[in-house]
């Protein structure tokens, strides 16, 4: 059965893009819908049922006849996974969307591999998030961070978090120094892995020059990342280069 999409945005450009990265994102059959604004919007989830409408929503900040915020909030009691799409990077658009029920902010100005490998992490249970707007999240909620505004409550899905203290760093400038025991029970295809993800490569870069499917590079990533203790691609490099995998 297609997953079913919804992409929520007014210029044709960005909406064409979105589309693509979509369909980039995932191996399964897509049943992409595309509006323009909220009323078509909103229509479409009339006629497929507003329970279970849609499995992935994409949607724009502006738009020409209100807010996207207006419908993530809408939707929020729905099984949908909501993502912004949106140029606007500041406090005062991120952390309204978030409480409005976004599951992840995107910024469409990132390049498509980016966007692409975001979207993935949804498969990952990890929240998909540009990686301006994780350091954004990452530093809002920092101990002693000097925002403009104080401690967000964030009731938007992220795997559960509920509380500011789940985005407070836990190692020294948020990179492990001391590579943990686990690293010995890495496979040698998880080491595979870890040098091309250490080295820049996409998903489906890594997936191709493995000769394997992204889905399953997904898995060894899952795997990595849990053996070493890290949640970022960036970790992961810190201790291939210290373990001279790279």
């Amino acid at each position: 059965m297609a997953v079913n999409v919804l992409i929520v945005e007014d210029n044709p450009v960005a909406r064409s893009f979105l589309c693509r990265v979509v369909r980039e994102s995932f191996s399964d059959e897509m049943q992409i819908t595309e509006v323009g604004d909220l009323e078509g919007a909103r229509r479409q989830v009339a006629e497929h049922g507003a329970e279970n409408a849609f499995k992935l929503v994409l949607v724009d900040l502006e738009l020409p006849d209100g807010s996207g915020m207006e419908f993530l909030a809408e939707l929020a009691n729905t099984a949908a996974t909501k993502i912004v799409t949106t140029l606007y990077s500041d406090d005062d658009h991120l952390f309204p969307a978030l409480q409005c029920g976004a599951d992840g902010y995107l910024l469409k100005e990132d390049r498509f591999e980016v966007l692409v490998e975001e979207l993935q992490r949804i498969v990952r249970g990890q929240p998909p998030l540009s990686p301006a707007i994780a350091r954004r999240l990452l530093s809002h909620f920092r101990p002693g961070s000097t925002g403009d505004s104080g401690p967000i409550p964030l009731h938007s899905g992220f795997g559960g978090l509920s509380s500011s203290a789940q985005f407070a760093p836990s190692r020294s400038g948020g990179v492990v120094l001391d590579p943990p025991p686990e690293w010995e029970r890495l496979t040698p295809r998880e080491n595979e892995v870890l040098t091309y993800l250490s080295k820049g490569f996409t998903i489906k870069e890594i997936a191709n020059l493995m000769g394997i499917k992204w889905f399953t590079v997904n898995d060894h990533i899952k795997s990595i990342y849990k053996k070493l203790n890290v949640s970022s691609r960036a970790e992961a490099a810190v201790l291939a280069s210290k373990q001279g995998s790279v």
